[in-house]
């Protein structure tokens, strides 16, 4: 399953029909204390680097409040130092890719973005914000928590090789955050969200 099928799955076609609530913003400030337990009880420390998917409409009002939200991440780079890049997948799906190594300015920047959507009207467009972690010991070994702005709800995805997954390590997420994140119970909606190369997080 490829990172097109998987966003259509669960954040995007199939979601708009059956989505549990709307698109909320603030939930993405749990990350601000997932990420301390993260490293404390799982040797897991952020990786430096997370993503805001979302799907494109053709209107200027649209591409208006997309300029917006990169002059709010632009000057936010001058602030924070959280530096951010635009990237458009091969089946039209749109990320922003923010990097800092303050997981607290990555939090504070996914969220400024999903937000102004939401005040430009366009939350329904919001697809997922993804936030990467590595291993302590072993930098390959990556964990991310995906945020369904359809569902309402986190859900954790530990890629092991190209096309497999640790789906025990992924349990053990969600019984150690459960009780910060709103996490989502049915794990047939946990879709992994492959990246188009090989060893890549999910937004390349």
């Amino acid at each position: 399953m490829g990172i097109f099928d998987s966003l259509k799955s669960v954040l995007g076609v199939r979601a708009e029909a059956d989505a549990a609530s709307a698109a909320d913003p603030d939930a993405l400030f749990g990350m601000s204390t997932a990420y301390i337990t993260m490293e404390a009880e799982l040797d897991y420390r952020s990786a430096g680097a997370a993503a805001l998917c979302f799907s494109e409409v053709d209107s200027t009002a649209f591409a208006d409040a997309v300029d917006e939200v990169e002059t709010i991440l632009r000057a936010g780079e001058d602030e924070t130092g959280t530096t951010f890049s635009r990237r458009k997948d091969g089946h039209g799906y749109h990320w922003v890719v923010l990097e800092d190594d303050d997981p607290e300015d990555l939090v504070t920047s996914v969220h400024f973005a999903a937000d102004e959507f939401v005040e430009q009207g366009f939350g329904s467009r919001l697809l997922a914000a993804v936030f990467g972690f590595k291993n302590v010991d072993d930098a390959t070994d990556r964990a991310y928590w995906v945020y369904s702005f359809r569902r309402g709800a986190y859900y954790p995805f530990c890629p092991s090789g190209d096309h497999d997954r640790n789906n025990r390590a992924e349990f053990k997420l969600r019984s150690v955050l459960e009780g910060e994140l709103d996490v989502q119970d049915d794990e047939s909606l946990w879709y992994p969200l492959w990246p188009d190369s090989p060893g890549g997080h999910p937004w390349q």
